[in-house]
């Protein structure tokens, strides 16, 4: 019985050793920022970025652990849905007409996600947070 557990956790061991070849995950860069919204106050950019520019930014924080498969893929697949979705670093791109999209997100808390949450305590806001979030989102991209 010692010998058979010895062996799958050596198999674990090894599986894991494998995943991290694989090379999807690895690609943590951060494109120059083109341009931004014009933020109606620098609060609002202060809040955005504490709970949005992981995703939503060509100024992502890549921590320690995405750099470790799977957990890797996992964070690389969100960054690049993010971006594609919406991107402050590039806001005149023309991918993202809809802000109002970004304030509904925020008002039924869908943003951010709760798995993102789990390991980002600091995007966590009180309700006063939120609220000035809100509203500066909807001064920002009423301009």
């Amino acid at each position: 019985m010692k010998k058979i557990i010895i062996f799958v956790l050596i198999a674990i061991l090894a599986g894991f050793v494998v995943l991290q070849l694989i090379p999807y995950g690895h690609d943590h860069s951060n494109p120059p920022v083109t341009m931004e919204p014009q933020w109606d106050i620098p609060e609002t950019r202060a809040l955005a970025s504490r709970a949005c520019f992981d995703c939503h930014s060509n100024e992502t924080d890549w921590p320690w652990y995405s750099f470790i498969a799977p957990v890797s893929w996992l964070i690389q697949r969100d960054v690049e849905e993010g971006r594609g979705r919406l991107n402050f670093s590039e806001w005149g791109s023309g991918r993202f007409d809809e802000p109002w999209e970004i304030v509904e997100a925020f008002s039924e808390g869908y943003m951010p996600p709760a798995k993102y949450l789990a390991m980002h305590p600091e995007a966590r806001f009180s309700d006063a947070e939120r609220q000035t979030l809100i509203q500066g989102f909807q001064k920002t991209f009423t301009q």
